[in-house]
């Protein structure tokens, strides 16, 4: 549909400025007309307004226009014809948000790069729509394409996520992350390489960027070959869905507690991460009992990971905070955007 809807204006717009063009050429040699004149006379009497032409014509002259009029009334029944079935068909609205979605993307920044829309990409993009994220959906299939429409926010590109070029378009040097769902370990690994090796490139990547990647593996030993070529995490839905239903027997209200802390909206309690690299100074080196967050804005701090990638559940209060370090917060989204704002500015 959307090729069919691209030919049908592209081929419009062709046969439009072909036959002003053809226009202008005959009352040019025919009637010897300036190039501003034949323009004109080729408008009017393409456009049938009734006005006197700009010279007498002659016999050939006559004719050309004759030929012209009735081949203007072909061509506009013509696009008449196939707009009026693209509007029908769907198709022009179609060709219209694709165009609205390619300028979406061109401007995007920090954001998301899904690649495949089966059930792990779904479930990620509606995960990230859910909290605000910006994100790119790529997908070849163009059934499936056809499903990821039915979602008004979901930006997408129709194309093969294993190709560089659809990974430049999708803005891949100004992206934070990449995700790789596609049901075949082998092309996860093939677009995990090929991002890590775009971004070594100083000619390419100008910002400098790494993009972390997260990548799905299906098969046993497929995980640790994806770390090597790139990947900072590798899920395997299968093993992951064993864990779960085997938590579920023995811890099943922990398992439940969990995923309603880490699920819930923006205006319900949640778990949230805070990096310290942008710690104001006022609280460099300062244990969280001087800095007293509670007090702050009502958020607690439920784990640090430190510069070691060590994890710290539930800190005591002598540590001390660096700008290497990552807070957990447990709060209402109100209060972690206070504590944000306190840490960061000073207060």
């Amino acid at each position: 549909m959307k090729n069919r809807t691209n030919r049908t204006i592209y081929l419009s717009i062709g046969l439009l400025l072909l036959t002003i063009l053809i226009g202008i050429l005959g009352f040019y040699f025919i009637e010897d007309y300036t190039i501003f004149e034949a323009l004109f006379m080729t408008i009017i009497t393409m456009s049938t307004v009734g006005y006197s032409e700009v010279h007498q014509l002659s016999n050939a002259g006559m004719v050309f226009t004759s030929i012209i009029i009735v081949f203007s009334f072909g061509l506009f029944a013509y696009v008449a014809t196939s707009l009026t079935q693209s509007i029908f068909d769907g198709g022009l609205l179609y060709y219209f948000k694709n165009y609205r979605t390619t300028k979406r993307i061109r401007k995007m920044k920090n954001h998301t790069i899904i690649c495949g829309f089966g059930r792990n990409g779904k479930q990620a993009a509606i995960e990230l729509d859910d909290h605000n994220e910006q994100f790119v959906i790529i997908e070849k299939n163009p059934e499936v394409v056809e499903k990821i429409r039915d979602f008004k926010n979901f930006a997408y590109i129709q194309g093969d996520a294993t190709n560089d070029v659809v990974l430049e378009e999708a803005k891949i040097f100004e992206a934070k992350a990449l995700v790789t769902t596609m049901p075949a370990d082998a092309d996860n690994l093939f677009v995990v390489l090929s991002a890590r090796e775009m971004e070594s490139h100083p000619e390419n990547n100008k910002t400098g960027n790494r993009i972390t990647i997260i990548s799905r593996a299906s098969q046993d030993h497929s995980d640790k070959k994806l770390k090597l070529a790139g990947a900072d995490n590798v899920i395997m839905p299968d093993k992951i869905g064993g864990k779960r239903m085997a938590k579920l027997v023995v811890q099943p209200d922990v398992v439940e507690f969990i995923d309603y802390l880490m699920l819930q909206s923006d205006k319900d309690v949640t778990i949230a991460e805070i990096t310290c690299h942008n710690l104001a100074n006022c609280f460099v080196d300062k244990s969280i009992r001087e800095l007293n967050f509670k007090s702050i804005s009502g958020a607690y701090i439920i784990g640090i990971k430190t510069s070691n990638n060590d994890y710290i559940v539930n800190p005591p209060a002598a540590f001390i905070l660096s700008k290497s370090d990552k807070l957990f917060v447990l709060g209402t989204l109100s209060q972690i955007i206070e504590l944000k704002e306190a840490l960061f500015k000073g207060k």
